[in-house]
């Protein structure tokens, strides 16, 4: 892989988890932008109307099977409004908690690469262009990431603080090519070095419970993940959305989903083995109510993240605790 694992802009982080003083046993995306920044930091969710080679016909039709009609932007804003309107609209509501914020621009719907430069140049500059907005992440496929784009990427890289998300969702080809990806692990790898090589920070997302997988296959997926060349991570559980081909798939025939407990025990076994450094950005995925199928447990959002912090607090473990490449500037606080 190319680049480095050091964090804002290669100056290596030291890490300082005090649980006593409440830091959770991980390192949350929420305590990494506190110390970047010095402040608190939103994600603003917006929808510039992109599509996705795996809905446009170039690699396939209809999305993963997984894949909400939103292109998983479910709690984005609306497409059909600018982006001034929608980053307002959204700040709004989160001032109402934290009056003093400031705002990371999160494309997150579909694939926001996957369009001509002059386009991706034009929505990322108008959010670059809010009042306190201090940088953008950016969601994408490892195969929209041409030449052209990567050069501006890079060129955002060095005046802005940038994270580029780059789907995965399992090492496993046979299981990508089940849900319908329309691409392979290589490719995933050959994007990720792509990014890396341009020191652009990536954060990799990964879903628990696909079908056909076992909780061994699962685990194989994170320890491969925590070899790799990657600064954040977004785990997510596997949710059978409603008016999704998987959706049809389960209620015709229902394959087995991850229990509570099978999820909160493989999150605690992938935090142990991820690098001490790397960015929590996600532990459980949201999925809007009236649009869930299963698992309804899912729901309950911090009644899973408690439980998380209540097992590794039971195991007397921490992010990174069996990781195979711990860093010398990296101190636990029991």
């Amino acid at each position: 892989m190319g680049g480095n694992t050091k964090l804002s802009y290669g100056r290596q982080e030291k890490l300082n988890f005090n649980w006593q003083n409440g830091d959770k046993r991980y390192y949350t995306l929420n305590q990494h932008l506190r110390h970047f920044f010095g402040d608190k930091v939103f994600k603003v969710s917006l929808d510039a109307g992109f599509t996705c080679p795996n809905r446009d016909g170039r690699v396939g039709q209809g999305g993963c099977i997984y894949c909400s009609a939103r292109g998983s932007g479910d709690f984005a804003g609306q497409a059909e409004k600018s982006i001034h309107e929608q980053f307002c609209e959204i700040k709004e509501v989160m001032n109402r908690k934290w009056s003093s914020a400031r705002y990371l621009a999160y494309f997150q719907a579909y694939t926001n690469t996957y369009a001509p430069l002059k386009r991706l140049q034009e929505v990322y500059e108008q959010a670059l262009a809010e009042e306190g907005v201090v940088g953008l992440s950016i969601a994408t496929r490892p195969d929209c990431l041409p030449a052209e784009v990567l050069d501006y990427l890079e060129e955002l890289n060095q005046r802005t603080y940038l994270w580029v998300e780059l789907g995965l969702q399992s090492i496993h080809d046979r299981t990508m090519e089940w849900v319908g990806r329309g691409h392979t692990f290589e490719d995933f790898l050959q994007g990720l070095d792509k990014l890396r090589r341009r020191n652009i920070r990536v954060c990799t997302h990964m879903i628990y419970g696909l079908p056909g997988e076992t909780l061994e296959d699962m685990f194989g997926s994170a320890q491969t993940l925590a070899k790799l060349d990657v600064q954040g991570v977004k785990l997510h559980l596997l949710h059978v959305l409603k008016g999704t081909p998987l959706a049809d798939i389960y209620e015709q025939s229902p394959f087995p989903l991850l229990s509570q407990d099978e999820y909160i025990h493989l999150i605690c076994d992938t935090l142990e083995i991820l690098p001490a450094q790397t960015v929590i950005h996600r532990l459980t995925g949201d999925a809007p109510r009236k649009d869930l199928l299963a698992p309804l447990w899912s729901l309950k959002k911090w009644e899973i993240l408690n439980a998380i912090d209540r097992e590794l607090e039971r195991r007397g473990t921490w992010q990174g605790k069996k990781a195979q490449n711990k860093t010398a500037d990296t101190t636990h606080s029991i």
